[in-house]
């Protein structure tokens, strides 16, 4: 991957030649961004609205492995897992500032081709990359960033203000990104026991995309301001949709019921499940990493969204004494258990 035909060692640039390097075509775009790099501090305009932020910490060897994920569709999939938390609480993103821990292994091509897939992330997005900072790393490559969005405050949805009777949403589809890790995650160890084998990941495109190149659902949340309706309580997919729904219930002291029928699952999701003798419920409840949104909204705008081919309605609200179950495809009750990503786990 680090093999470039030409290879500038980052030490002949020093931190902020590197950093002066990387950023001198950045244009800014948003009004509120009335200062950007170049200064000790970056300078906003909120304009009356709140002001969203929100942080994540990407580790080589703990969250993606570098012997199949792309520098350009790292750099893509950064950016795309912090703009997710601003649009789950129905703000729009607006800024990030990018942080990155490098290792000697890399090369300045190698981190122009990571900043190439933020850069084609941001313009996609319309997001301004306002600042940042370099720095050794003797564990690998490190990366952090900070989104910052607007929202009014009417407008801003929590995770703890779910009500009992409320129907809970999820878009687009579950379940895929797992089933790319372990398609991936295959194809890696068929090749480090015999190099000679071409990965072999015809026909499964969807999935590895899911896997590595994410998109954050703006798009949802301009939708439901379309049609005016407002969600009661909201939270990105990034751990699977159990552990996500058992956070909204904890926090809003209340139950569900999901019903397994009506989870989202892709067909490709589904048939490479059953090709790794999964259950595809279970991927979809634990795999995690989708960055669709979950969502509760009162039953009185059922009219609104019944029509809506961008979510599923895949369950409602009960009291808290009612528990957090899953109603199988067969009508049996199973208690929710979050089984997803733990980042502390050994």
């Amino acid at each position: 991957m680090f093999d470039n035909i030409e290879r500038t060692n980052i030490q002949e640039l020093g931190e902020f030649g590197l950093i002066k390097h990387l950023t001198q075509n950045i244009k800014l775009k948003q009004p509120s961004s009335l200062k950007g790099v170049g200064d000790d501090a970056a300078v906003l305009d909120p304009a009356g609205k709140k002001v969203l932020v929100s942080t994540d910490m990407l580790l080589e060897g703990i969250h993606f492995d570098l012997a199949y994920t792309p520098l350009k569709h790292l750099g893509y999939k950064a950016i795309q897992v912090n703009l997710s938390d601003i649009y789950a609480m129905n703000g729009i993103a607006t800024q990030v500032t990018v942080s990155l821990g490098l290792s000697s292994k890399f090369s300045l091509e190698a981190v122009e081709e990571l900043y190439e897939g933020m850069y084609i992330a941001c313009e996609k997005y319309n997001v301004d990359i306002i600042g940042g900072d370099t720095t050794s790393s003797k564990q690998g490559l490190v990366i952090s960033v900070t989104s910052i969005g607007y929202a009014d405050e009417k407008d801003i949805v929590y995770r703890n203000t779910a009500e009992e009777g409320d129907l809970i949403c999820v878009s687009g589809d579950l379940g895929g990104a797992y089933m790319g890790l372990q398609l991936l995650e295959r194809e890696k160890l068929v090749y480090l026991e015999n190099p000679n084998i071409q990965p072999d990941l015809e026909g499964k495109d969807y999935i590895v995309e899911r896997q590595l190149k994410p998109e954050a659902r703006r798009d949802i949340v301009e939708l439901l301001k379309d049609i005016d309706v407002k969600p009661t309580a909201m939270i990105d997919v990034s751990d699977g949709l159990a552990s996500e729904i058992l956070h909204i219930c904890k926090q809003s002291d209340k139950g569900c019921n999901i019903y397994e029928e009506k989870i989202p699952l892709d067909p490709m999701t589904y048939e490479t499940a059953r090709e790794f003798n999964l259950d595809p419920t279970v991927c979809a409840l634990s795999g995690g990493e989708d960055y669709e949104l979950l969502f509760t909204v009162k039953q009185a705008d059922y009219n609104k969204i019944k029509f809506k081919m961008d979510f599923t309605i895949i369950g409602h609200i009960t009291e808290a004494s009612a528990g957090c179950n899953l109603v199988s495809k067969t009508g049996n009750v199973h208690a929710l258990t979050a089984q997803g990503w733990n980042a502390f786990k050994n």
